[in-house]
């Protein structure tokens, strides 16, 4: 059960598990919380004042346990396990802890209270808390009239306040708002307390208080509610007031069982105080009321007599009625019987069953209104008393349960008698509807002019209506079955019953038989279609890879062939005196072929079979057959004198071949041989270098007188290419690398005699020596291991390392490094040429000049100044390198300059490379 303030309790022996969830809305109500506070605070004090104790604040006074222990104690008469009276948190936890578990053991679970929460101070945990012991032990064992804990209480309330004025108690919220509940409640048991009489429903405060002072005073019920809660609350809290009322129970009801209190009789509606003293007027009164009380007992006979012998009479005169079963063997009769019975049912019972009830409770108030002024029972004359109008009634009761049972099996005997008739006609009409037009179609020859797949498509649906003919085998039992019925239940209408069952049957007869027999031919039709279809069939399997290789055998006798080589050629030749050998096993395969279209003419011409000559599987005819096949036999003799023609050509293109590479075999080494040569020279181990230069120069002599041999190797080439020879197995040169290896040899040889008088001019103008360049040679040699003339980077360092060049590994040696390598490879190649090297090593190893002595020396012509002028150009230098100058030079524009002056500092540097200029 999910209470109000957000806690779930569930109770192990099934306690209030019917009770209702309360109004979500109001679960966070403050007004609610208010109430509820005051209350559970003065019920827990009702308790807690039995030990000499109380609380003054809910939520912070049970927070230790201890007080909250010592109330389970009070209100259960047992004692718990003793408290831990430390001031720590786990202390009270563990006391809050004892007391849960105590409650849980009186079969209430708190699913979704905590200790810890109680232990905080949570106030709504608290009074969550605190209502489920007051439903355990206030509120769980109220018994009243079976109905327990709430539901009791309630009814209690009801019971007691049932004959109060202006009291109507429905619930615990707003049947008690305006107090007069409460004050009834103490009235009915306690009627010297509350004068009631003097008590209205528009004075609410004043009932309330009433009520509550009256119950603190005399009832030790402590004041537990406030009247401006309950009258300023639209919808009081319904705990409060349970708890508040719960206490009224227990005093009322433990006042009665100790016999502290005079059990009071039920009241009249009307409540009047009588007096000690009598007068004359006040026994007249007295008389006159105990008179009104046998005048009203006299009439109540009366009308009970007058009741009784009207119902007694009108249960004797229908009793007859309800005992015939008289009826005319018609459904419709025995229907209107039926409907009368319900018409008595529906109106003319009613009405005597309310005056039975009535008598019932006449006779009852009667009897009562006698016990309570003290007179004799009454006694009904003689077959009216209440067990005799009950025997009567019983007795009637039983005719009618006896009648409308007949009435029932008769109207069931009737209907199924008009069932049957229905069905056998219903059947009948839906077996004639499915019969209707299927002799004509079973006599149907529309087979004749099927095809197999549309005779087979004819033959599943025939099949389909042998399957519905079977099936419908019972429906036609059936309707002989219901026939029969008809009959042993003499049907007034047998015989058109009979007849039309004899025509059914006769015409099933009959569909059987048309069935077989269509079911024979289709048989037969479909055995020659499908000799038709297998010849079919069999003509396509063989005439699509016939036919495939008719197509493939013309293409391949009229395909343009190119061939290089003899070989190829011979290999043509080869397969084609293959292919004719196999002519004469596809002369028998056309035949073949050509007889099964002869087979199918014969047998369609026979049973006059329309589209019997169409073929489903191909498209392909016999006419097809024999034109494809007549022109591979005309195709053949032009490939034998096509391929005679081809093997000539190839006969003069293997001479051709021979031509070219005997010559080229020659030529190719010869250009190999000068090659290598050349580069032993190029590389600088031979001699001087004049020596070189003029061994360099005999060769390249030598190459030029060779090249008619190169012009004879052209001509012959030309042929090979105007015969589209593309491929020469005897040799392995090619006009192509011969050309390539001649100019490579003429660039080799120019090449070497350059680089050889540019070595002669740097060695003549640096003072290089010879043994100085041999070895510059020998070491780039050295670290050229592929002799391409080059080196990578890494090889250049290692040759530079091999001369005595101190290249460090750090840091500052890579950065030396990569500058001497833009030196030597400006254009960012990767590699380092001869020339390149020769230049640097020649730089390194003599005096050359810099930048930095040219701009002294102009700096001595120009007396020490940052700028020259042009006269001093003119006076110091020759007239043609002073104009170079004065030309080249830019303006000054340093400071203390004068017009004219030249920036001599900017032309050096740019003489050796180092601005843009």
């Amino acid at each position: 059960m999910m209470m109000e303030n957000g806690l779930s309790m569930e109770y192990g022996d099934g306690y209030m598990e019917q009770e209702e969830e309360w109004e979500r809305e109001g679960l966070l109500d403050p007004a609610w919380e208010k109430q509820q506070k005051k209350t559970f605070t003065a019920w827990c004090n009702s308790h807690l004042r039995k030990a000499g104790t109380a609380i003054d604040n809910i939520e912070e006074d049970f927070r230790n346990g201890l007080k909250l222990m010592l109330l389970l104690e009070v209100i259960s008469g047992e004692t718990l396990p003793k408290p831990d009276r430390g001031k720590m948190r786990f202390h009270k936890i563990a006391n809050v802890n004892k007391a849960l578990d105590f409650i849980a053991s009186k079969g209430v679970h708190l699913v979704s209270i905590g200790a810890e929460e109680i232990v905080d101070g949570n106030l709504k945990m608290t009074l969550g808390m605190i209502w489920t012991i007051i439903l355990r032990f206030a509120i769980q064992d109220i018994s009243v009239e079976e109905m327990t804990a709430k539901e009791g209480l309630l009814l209690w309330c009801q019971r007691k306040t049932a004959p109060y004025k202006n009291v109507n108690v429905q619930n615990f919220h707003l049947s008690f708002k305006d107090g007069l509940a409460f004050c009834a409640l103490i009235h009915r048991h306690r009627p010297d307390l509350i004068d009631y009489a003097k008590l209205s429903k528009d004075n609410p405060l004043e009932n309330l208080n009433t009520a509550f002072d009256v119950a603190e005073k005399y009832l030790d019920i402590p004041r537990m509610l406030d009247p401006d809660d309950l009258i300023n609350t639209p919808k009081p809290d319904e705990r409060a007031i349970m708890t508040y009322v719960s206490c009224y129970y227990h005093a009322f009801q433990g006042a009665q069982q100790v016999g502290n209190v005079t059990h009071v009789p039920e009241p009249t509606r009307q409540y009047t105080y009588v007096p000690n003293n009598y007068n004359a007027e006040t026994a007249a009164n007295r008389i006159c009321k105990v008179l009104k009380v046998n005048q009203e007992n006299e009439r109540l006979m009366e009308e009970y007599e007058r009741l009784a012998s009207d119902l007694l009479e009108w249960i004797r005169r229908t009793m007859p009625w309800l005992n015939s079963r008289q009826a005319d063997n018609s459904l419709a009769g025995v229907q209107k019987k039926l409907e009368e019975y319900r018409t008595y049912r529906r109106k003319h019972k009613p009405p005597r069953v309310e005056q039975k009830a009535k008598l019932e409770t006449n006779f009852n108030t009667l009897q009562t209104k006698l016990r309570l002024s003290n007179r004799p029972a009454y006694l009904p004359t003689e077959g009216k008393t209440v067990s005799d109008i009950s025997n009567s009634w019983k007795g009637l009761e039983l005719a009618e349960k006896a009648f409308e049972e007949w009435l029932l099996a008769e109207t069931m005997r009737l209907e199924r008698l008009e069932h049957l008739a229905q069905k056998f006609k219903h059947k009948a009409d839906a077996h004639e509807d499915w019969t209707r037009g299927k002799e004509e179609m079973l006599q149907s020859q529309d087979f004749r002019q099927c095809k197999l797949n549309e005779l087979k498509a004819l033959k599943k649906k025939h099949e389909a209506f042998e399957s519905d003919l079977a099936a419908h085998q019972d429906r036609v039992e059936q309707i002989a079955a219901i026939a029969q019925e008809l009959n042993t239940l003499e049907y007034h209408d047998c015989v058109s019953v009979n007849a039309r069952c004899q025509r059914i049957c006769d015409q099933w007869d009959r569909l059987g038989a048309l069935t077989q027999r269509r079911r024979t031919a289709l048989d037969e039709a479909e055995r020659i279609l499908e000799k038709i279809d297998i010849l079919h069939l069999e003509f396509a399997k063989r005439a699509a890879p016939f036919n495939n290789w008719l197509d493939g055998t013309r293409e391949d006798l009229v395909d343009m062939f190119i061939v290089h080589t003899m070989e190829e050629i011979q290999g043509l030749i080869q397969a084609h005196d293959q292919f004719k050998a196999t002519l004469g096993e596809a002369d028998k395969e056309f035949n073949l072929i050509v007889n099964l279209v002869r087979e199918v003419e014969s047998i369609v011409k026979q049973h006059q079979i329309p589209g019997g000559l169409e073929n489903p599987y191909t498209t392909l005819t016999a006419h097809d057959m024999t034109r494809k096949w007549s022109d591979v036999r005309q195709l053949v003799p032009q490939r034998d004198q096509t391929l005679a023609n081809e093997l000539r050509k190839q006969q003069n293109n293997e001479m051709l071949r021979r031509q070219f590479a005997e010559k080229a075999n020659i030529v190719g080494p010869w250009i190999e041989r000068q090659m290598d040569a050349v580069t032993a020279i190029g590389m600088g181990l031979q001699g001087s270098l004049e020596d070189q230069l003029h061994r360099l120069k005999e060769y390249e002599q030598a190459v030029y007188a060779y090249k008619p041999n190169i012009e004879e190797l052209e001509k012959i080439h030309q042929a090979v290419q105007e015969s589209m020879i593309f491929e020469n197995r005897y040799t392995n040169y090619t006009m192509e690398t011969l050309r390539v290896g001649w100019e490579q040899l003429l660039t080799s040889i120019n090449r070497n005699i350059n680089e050889v008088e540019n070595q002669i001019l740097t060695r003549d103008s640096k003072g290089i020596s010879q043994e100085q360049l041999n070895e510059f040679r020998s070491s780039f040699n050295h670290f050229d291991k592929n002799r391409t003339g080059r080196l990578t980077p890494e090889e250049f360092k290692s040759c530079l390392v091999s001369l005595g060049y101190s290249i460090g590994k750090d840091r500052q040696g890579d950065m030396d490094f990569q500058r001497i390598l833009a030196v030597v490879d400006p254009n960012n190649t990767g590699y380092v040429h001869f020339d390149a090297f020769l230049d640097f090593m020649t730089r390194e190893s003599t005096d050359t000049d810099t930048a930095e002595q040219v701009i002294d020396s102009f700096r001595i012509l120009a007396a020490d100044k940052p700028y020259i002028l042009p006269d001093e150009l003119r006076r110091e230098l020759p007239p043609d390198q002073a104009e170079y100058c004065i030309q080249r030079m830019p303006p000054y524009k340093g400071p203390n300059g004068v017009p004219g002056a030249l920036d001599y500092m900017s032309f050096s540097t740019a003489l050796y490379g180092e601005t843009d200029l």
